[in-house]
């Protein structure tokens, strides 16, 4: 595609997407919560990123480089020459860490480094681990392609258009209500439906979820195999003995609600089990803490933080990684 015909796409998908705040009027009770939610700040410029704002000098040494983020500025520095860049993105809300973006020659780039919570400071990106630079830009980050970034802003923000490439020009950081309903243009002229989620059978909606946190056939064929895979939550669930792509009440959103933050206490999620389980009770008689014992938190590499497996099963003491 000629990129004249992608601006003219562009320029005659823009007027589809609304502000979030034109579905505040009627769904107000929806648009209140959902600000509080973790998915709405999934992107944010790096400029005005907050974590960035209250750790306004990052600093690392890894190896034979030093790394230095200082207010949205990206300084990387083998001791004989030094790269700074401007940071252009800031991808994820902060919870287990951030990472960043940036244009070099013209190209994106993820950066080596990011930003965890549990350091407080910076370390290897994830999947950077084993990656040996050999020479300053390697150093700085991973030359992403077309296809990648657009997917990665695609994942994080609202209303990029893909093709051929990433066009941000009317993009919307985070993941807002047209993100998931669709384009609300049609809807607010003439009342035309939305997508309903709710009326998605659970392996639909582990479809549509994973279109972002990974399907289950995007793993069972691509990978990432064993412990990489504990943050691909459709995947894991899928492969649960108790997964039934008929039964709502193992859809995603039985358990989590979209337009809340996510619950983090084990308890939060008793009753959805109860909902199943309520006529064979635990064997151990337990009612309570169901996920905690069910659904363990598991040690990320390199994450810094520990994820839920969603592979819903009996855990058996110093038991392989299930996959």
């Amino acid at each position: 595609m000629k990129p004249a015909v992608t601006a003219l796409l562009a320029a005659a998908l823009a007027p589809l997407y609304a502000a979030p705040a034109g579905c505040a009027a009627c769904h107000p009770a929806q648009t209140a919560r959902f600000t509080q939610a973790g998915m709405t700040r999934a992107l944010e410029p790096a400029s005005s990123s907050a974590l960035l704002q209250s750790n306004p000098a990052l600093a690392v040494q890894l190896g034979p480089y030093s790394y230095r983020i200082d207010h949205g500025t990206y300084t990387v520095s083998d001791g004989k020459e030094t790269l700074r860049i401007p940071l252009e993105w800031a991808f994820g809300q902060g919870s287990a860490g951030q990472t960043y973006v940036y244009r070099y020659q013209g190209a994106w780039y993820e950066s080596r480094v990011s930003f965890y919570s549990a350091l407080h400071g910076l370390d290897l990106t994830i999947g950077m681990q084993d990656l040996r630079p050999r020479n300053l830009v390697e150093a700085a980050g991973r030359l992403a392609g077309t296809a990648e970034i657009g997917s990665c802003f695609d994942c994080h923000a609202t209303g990029v258009v893909r093709l051929p490439r990433a066009d941000l020009s009317h993009m919307v950081a985070g993941i807002q209500c047209e993100r998931c309903h669709g384009v609300s243009e049609a809807h607010l002229r003439t009342r035309a439906p939305m997508r309903k989620l709710g009326s998605l059978t659970s392996e639909e909606m582990s479809d549509f979820c994973g279109q972002c946190h990974r399907t289950w056939s995007q793993i069972a064929a691509n990978g990432p195999r064993g412990i990489l895979n504990v943050r691909f939550q459709p995947y894991r669930l899928g492969i649960s003995k108790c997964f039934d792509a008929a039964d709502a009440r193992i859809r995603c959103t039985a358990c989590h609600d979209p337009h809340a933050p996510v619950a983090t206490a084990p308890a939060a999620y008793d009753s959805k089990c109860l909902a199943c389980h309520a006529s064979k009770p635990c064997r151990t008689g337990a009612t309570r803490d169901c996920a905690g014992c069910h659904m363990p938190k598991l040690e990320l590499p390199g994450a810094h933080k520990k994820f839920t497996d969603h592979k819903i099963r009996v855990v058996k003491a110093h038991e392989p990684y299930p996959d």
